[in-house]
This record gives C-alpha cells, sequence and structure tokens, in this order.
C-alpha cells in the first residue's frame, strides 16, 4: 500500500508541466501557474499591510535580547574555545566608580562633625555577637592556619611520599568538574567498609550550591564485604540526606542492579520533554568500584578495572540504553587532613607502595608470579622494619 509521501511525490512528477493540446495552446495550468487568461488586468487587495512595516522592533527590545542572550546557561559548557578574536565583538563597559561621598561625605565621617562613633556591626544585640563569636572560636583549628607563626623546634616533618598525592592533581579535579558538568544524575559511590571515609563533603556542598538542578544519588559498593545488619544501618543513615542504593559489582550475580536501572529508567522519562539522552556520571574515591558497576550494568567488560587505585586517568561515555549514557571518572581525593595510614585504609594507595615502594597487580590471584611477588615483597618489609 502507498503511503502518502509516496503519492505526492507520483502527483508532482505527473503535474510537474501545462497540459497542451496539438497547436500548443494550454488546455489545463499547471498547480503553480495562474490560470487568469493572457491580457487581463492584476489587482492588489487595498491593505494598509502592504504598503507599511508589517512588523517594527525597535533598538531597547534588541539591546535586552543581546543582554538575554548573555546570561549564562547551566547547561551550556566550553568544550574547546575558538581561535577567532571574539573579545572584539563584545562593547567595552566602561566601570562606574564607586560614589562613596554620595552615601556618605567626607565632613560626616571625618572631623570634629563626623556623626559614626562607633563601628557598624552586624548584630543586635550582644548575645548575637557572642554566639557568634564562640562559633567560630570552636571552628577554629590552629593546625590548618596557614597564617601562624609557629616555634621552629628542630623538628620537621618528614617528606610524604608522592603516591599518597594520588587523586589530588588538578587535571584529576578537572575531570571530575567536566564530568559534573555534562551530568544530569550524578551516583556518588561509597565503600561500603567505610562510607563516611570515602565520602567528601566538599563535592557535596559544591553540588548543593553550584548544580541544585541535578540529581544526587549515594550508592553503596562492596556490601558483600561487611555483614548485612551493618549495610542496612549505613543505608538507613544515608538516606536521611541523599537517596541510597546499595550495589555489589559483579559480572555474573550483581546485587542492586534492578533497582538502580529501574531508577535511571523513571530519571530518564522524567525529563523526556525536555532531552532524549540523559547522562549518568560515577564518581567517587579512587578503588571504590566505580567502573565495575559500569561493567556490571552493561554485563560485560567495557572499562578496565584493577584491584590498585589510578586505574582510570580520563572519563569517558559508555552507553546503557538509548536514552541513557554513563560517564566514568577518575577517582578524586579532596585534602581533608587524612594521615598516610588512613589513606592506606581506604585503598587510595596500596599498602606495597608505601611501605616498600613494590608495586603489582594481580591479574590472576593464585597464579605463581602472585606468590612470588608476595614473598618478595614480605621480606623487603622485614628488612627494613628490622633495627
Amino acid at each position: 500500500m502507498r503511503s502518502k509521501a509516496t503519492i505526492k511525490r507520483l502527483n508532482m512528477y505527473r503535474n510537474f508541466k501545462a497540459k497542451r493540446d496539438k497547436k500548443g495552446r494550454v488546455v489545463r495550468a499547471a498547480p503553480f501557474q495562474s490560470t487568469a487568461p493572457p491580457g487581463s488586468v492584476s489587482r492588489v487587495d487595498p491593505n494598509r499591510r502592504w504598503f507599511g512595516n508589517t512588523r517594527v522592533i525597535s533598538q531597547d527590545a534588541l539591546q535586552n535580547f543581546k543582554e538575554a542572550m548573555k546570561v549564562k546557561n547551566p547547561y551550556e559548557i566550553m568544550l574547546r574555545q575558538t581561535r577567532l578574536p571574539v573579545s572584539l565583538l563584545d562593547e567595552k563597559r566602561t566601570k562606574k566608580k564607586a560614589d562613596i561621598l554620595a552615601s556618605e561625605s567626607f565632613s560626616d565621617t571625618f572631623g570634629k562633625k563626623a556623626k559614626r562613633k562607633r563601628p557598624r556591626i552586624n548584630f543586635d544585640n550582644l548575645t548575637a555577637l557572642v554566639q557568634s563569636a564562640e562559633s567560630s572560636r570552636y571552628g577554629y583549628d590552629a593546625e590548618k592556619d596557614q597564617a601562624l607563626v609557629r616555634e621552629y623546634t628542630g623538628v620537621r616533618d618528614a617528606i610524604s611520599d608522592p603516591h599518597f598525592k594520588a587523586g589530588t592533581s588538578k587535571r584529576v579535579w578537572n575531570e571530575l568538574f567536566k564530568v559534573l558538568d555534562s551530568s544530569d544524575v550524578v551516583l556518588y559511590v561509597l565503600d561500603a567498609r567505610d562510607p563516611m571515609g570515602t565520602r567528601s563533603k566538599y563535592i557535596e556542598n559544591y553540588m548543593k550550591k553550584e548544580k541544585p538542578n541535578k540529581h544526587f544519588i549515594f550508592v553503596i559498593n562492596k556490601v558483600d564485604l561487611v555483614p548485612v545488619w551493618i549495610t542496612k544501618r549505613w543505608k538507613m543513615v544515608l538516606s536521611a540526606e541523599y537517596p541510597t542504593l546499595v550495589f555489589h559489582a559483579n559480572l555474573n550475580k550483581p546485587l542492586g542492579k534492578v533497582a538502580l536501572m529501574g531508577l535511571l529508567r523513571q530519571l530518564a522519562s522524567l525529563h523526556a520533554k525536555d532531552r532524549q539522552q540523559i547522562s549518568v556520571g560515577i564518581i567517587g574515591y579512587p578503588n571504590v568500584g566505580k567502573s565495575s558497576i559500569i561493567n556490571a550494568m552493561r554485563s560485560k567488560k567495557v572499562c578496565n578495572v584493577a584491584p590498585v587505585a589510578g586505574e582510570t586517568k580520563v572519563w569517558q561515555y559508555v552507553t546503557l540504553l538509548k536514552s541513557i549514557y554513563l560517564i566514568d571518572c577518575p577517582g578524586v581525593v579532596y585534602p581533608d587532613g587524612a594521615t598516610e595510614s588512613e589513606m592506606v585504609m581506604k585503598g587510595v594507595v596500596s599498602p606495597y607502595i608505601s611501605s616498600c615502594g613494590f608495586e603489582f597487580k594481580a591479574r590472576k590471584p593464585f597464579s605463581r608470579p602472585f606468590f612470588t611477588r608476595m614473598k618478595t615483597s614480605i621480606k623487603n618489609i622485614s628488612e627494613v622494619q628490622s633495627p
């Protein structure tokens, strides 16, 4: 059966020219030709709209439109800066001087006729001032005060191992902000063994202030390493702040895959009117299982994984469904003053790297090279610790 488009196309082929008789006279004009006989006078409807401006726009409306287009859109990011001199197109705005004398004259502020006798304080009574001073006193930490002058006692802190700076470089933070800007939904992956230790308050506050329109969800991974009652308690505690899901990243039998997939489908249908696809960014500390979650969601290996931190170097897009994309992000560590032992316990740094500078990747945990490396590392540790 022919469709409407096919019928219209065939009619266009048939009626593309006028039909003529044997003498060449037009018997039936083409659809786009006029049927008026030759020599007839054409008349125009006497309407004033044909002899004036159809639409008029003022200069103020153009200026308002130009300013509205300059407003920053939270859904737009600059991926590549152009080399053209775009700055020449922007009009130079003259900075107005702060007219302080209009609010307070010089004679009213200084001199014998000065009216302001005391400094301006943002508190109405003494009680509010005391409460503010106490809160600032309790929040002060002398160890974090870099402007504090300390007496040199002849003892300095030892130089930290460069491996402990993993996840704190500017390049990794740039990758994180790329993921946050490109994502509609952010999954923050936590380690079930230490959820509060692998949680960054800085990123949460940044999302509240700068990205309040994005969905923020906690995912507790590696729940197979802790008892069930601990997982239930942590889920109850974290659910009071953000939506929380539990997950066990396994290619064969993942836990929580159905719940997470259903949640992402609901969010995709929620934004179906605004956009055709949504992007889901997966962030968190190093070695918490971000890439393993993506592999478990796809039921095959699409991202490289390793038993040590730092396998993912740059962000990468992975297609989950036609309407859902996953974004893998490198692990990021916010400098919150954690000790080296705490960083090793969180999995940010491998203990073999921190103790004797020996790194390994156990691709086959029960192979002969694995036990050989383990024996070598234990021997090196015993030699270092022996007096």
